[in-house]
Order: structure tokens, then C-alpha cells, then sequence
């Protein structure tokens, strides 16, 4: 996208509502009042803005897809601190309205999703069963280390693959991190045994799957009913349980009915997240989720193994303070890519 034209919505991402002329005015770059025209109604045709009124009384008006969809740049957007930043503070449940409305990946990014698709297929087609296997426990072993390490887990990548093949534990370390790490094994592997597990997602198993993750580590598996602070935002997840339960039958009605497995994926990883049903755990259990919908869609499992823990967590908080999927949304699609190219 031209730097003008992400100008333009920027600005209207931030009033929400502009006439043409007072855009001119807030613009940085020279545009005669012909070629702002142009530039408007390109905008207004891509769906990132839409127009209300007629002729001198038109306003160009923020859209759901320029709330969720606009490209962020994390690097710009942290250089503000937490109390500086505009965000909602709130959890918003037109996100999901959102969500069915626009787009979630291009008609570009819908291309090379598929030709990640077909590449994995025939890859795997070729395999024999137990070197299919042998790839699957490879990328579980990753995806084990990374998600823990995510969450502060100190195990390297190599301790981890000696803890999850021959249950030795590393020096050092506590029991609550090796337990850590041999949950998310095990949940991987009933995944994968279980490739049809989430065929239709619902509460429940989502429910299950965070009672795997957080098996003895002294977190309730229960959907929480007080109140969740996140470090380093001022967005405040739901607190009251029937809310929170509600929103999950939301998130679950929407993934079901999405269309294309990594659209349902990544919905997941978004929306549990986002929710935060758990005391603890949450983000765990949305990323085994979505490589749970992966799997039952014929898809390859993603392991995040090149992921930097600090940009996913950014990205993330990006989506609880703007409900905006763009930078998340950079991550999963490259690690979709990876996983392909490393695995099979």
C-alpha cells in the first residue's frame, strides 16, 4: 500500500470520521483535490473506509476492516508507553461481528496460503507412516519448547528434547517448567492421534485442552469468575463468568462457520487469547487449539519455532488494545510457511 494512502487511514482510523476537506488539511503530502478524490474512492472501493452523506456534506467514515485488518507497525506503536497509548480498554464484543465481516486474509495472502496447502499435501502424501511420524514428533517437540518458552519456560530446545525423549530433566530447572513441557507433548500427541478432534470446536474442548496444558502446575481448569490483570496493557479481559463463557460460544459459532482451516486457526489463536477464559494458561491453550483445527482441516501443525517471544507477545497486545489482527497475522502466516519448509 502507497505511504499516502496508509496516511489517509490512519487519520481516519484515529477521528473515525473526516470530511474530505478536513483531510486535506491533516495530510502531510500535496494532492490537488482531484487526485485526494482518487485516492478516497480506492480506499472506499478496498472496503477500508466507507462514505455517509452527499456532496459537501460527505464524511469518509472508518470501517470494520480498517479497525481490524489496518497494517500496524509494532516498532512505532510500542515507541508509545502503556498509559500513553489509545486503547480499548474494554473487552468488545462486536469483534466477532467484525470478524465476520471482513476478510481476514487477502486475496494475495489466500494464494500462498493455498500453495502452503498443496505443498504440505503432496509432501506428506509421500511419506510412509512412520516418517510422517517421525516429522509430526519432531514438530511437536519444537512446538512444545516454544509456546513454553513464550511463557517465561527457561528450558533450552535441546533440554527439552531430552526431557520429552527420555524424561531426563535439566539441571537447574523447576519441576513446575519440565511439567510445563511434557503437558504440551502430551496434548500434541492426543492431537495428533485424535486429528479429528476439533472438527467442530466448542467450549468443552476447549475446556479439555486447557486441563492437559496446566495438569499439575496448581492452576484451576475452571473458567475463571474474578477479575485477570495482563502485564504491559491497560485492556481488561471480561470478569464475569456467564460473559466469558458467552463469548467463547461466540468465538466457537464463528470458527465453525469460517471458511478454510488456517482462517479457523488463526481465529482461534486470536480469540482465546483475547478472551482470556483462564486463570492462567490461556494463550497455551489457544495455540494448541489452532494447531488442533489445523490438523482436522489436513493441514500442517505450526510450531512458532523462530518466533521472537517478545514480538509475539506484542502482536498480541495489539489485538487486545485495537482488536486489530494485522501484526499477529504476519506471525502465523510466516510460521505456516515454516513449518512446511522445515518439517516435510
Amino acid at each position: 500500500m502507497k505511504a499516502s494512502s496508509l496516511e489517509i487511514l490512519s487519520l481516519v482510523q484515529l477521528k473515525k470520521r473526516l470530511s474530505r476537506q478536513e483531510i486535506a488539511e491533516n495530510i502531510s503530502f500535496s494532492a490537488s483535490p482531484a487526485t485526494l478524490k482518487r485516492l478516497l474512492q480506492n480506499l472506499v472501493d478496498e472496503s477500508w473506509i466507507t462514505v455517509d452523506g452527499r456532496g459537501k456534506a460527505t464524511t469518509y467514515v472508518s470501517s470494520p476492516k480498517l479497525e481490524v485488518c489496518f497494517p500496524i507497525d509494532l516498532e512505532i506503536y510500542f515507541s508509545k508507553e502503556q498509559d500513553d497509548r489509545v486503547v480499548k480498554r474494554n473487552f468488545d464484543f462486536e469483534v466477532f461481528e467484525k470478524l465476520k465481516q471482513v476478510q481476514v486474509f487477502s486475496q494475495e495472502e489466500l494464494i500462498s496460503m493455498n500453495e502452503i496447502q498443496q505443498k504440505f499435501q503432496q509432501r506428506s502424501s509421500d511419506l510412509a507412516p512412520e516418517e510422517y511420524h517421525k516429522e509430526m514428533e519432531r514438530l511437536a517437540i519444537d512446538l512444545s519448547w516454544k509456546s513454553s518458552q513464550i511463557e517465561g519456560n527457561t528450558y533450552s530446545l535441546l533440554e527439552t528434547e531430552l526431557l520429552l525423549r527420555e524424561k531426563r530433566t535439566a539441571t537447574g530447572k523447576t519441576k513446575d517448567e519440565a511439567t510445563m513441557l511434557l503437558n504440551h507433548k502430551e496434548a500434541i500427541d492426543f492431537l495428533v492421534w485424535n486429528s479429528d478432534y476439533a472438527e467442530e470446536i466448542s467450549v468443552r474442548a476447549i475446556e479439555e485442552l486447557h486441563t492437559i496444558l496446566i495438569r499439575e502446575l496448581g492452576i484451576n481448569k475452571n473458567i475463571r469468575s474474578r477479575r485477570v490483570g495482563i502485564t504491559g496493557t491497560n485492556y481488561q479481559p471480561l470478569d464475569n463468568e456467564f460473559q466469558i463463557r458467552e463469548a467463547l460460544e461466540k468465538s466457537c459459532d464463528l470458527i465453525n462457520a469460517s471458511q478454510g482451516g488456517y482462517k479457523k486457526a488463526f481465529l482461534a489463536l486470536l480469540l482465546v487469547s483475547y478472551i482470556q477464559p483462564f486463570s492462567d494458561g490461556n494463550k497455551r491453550t489457544a495455540r494448541i487449539l489452532s494447531n488442533a483445527l489445523l490438523l482436522a482441516n489436513g493441514l500442517c501443525p505450526i510450531s512458532f519455532r523462530t518466533v521472537d517471544p517478545l514480538d509475539y507477545k506484542k502482536a498480541m497486545l495489539v489485538f487486545y488494545e485495537q482488536t486489530n489482527l494485522s501484526p499477529m497475522k504476519k506471525i502465523f502466516i510466516e510460521q505456516a510457511e515454516f513449518a512446511v519448509e522445515t518439517y516435510f
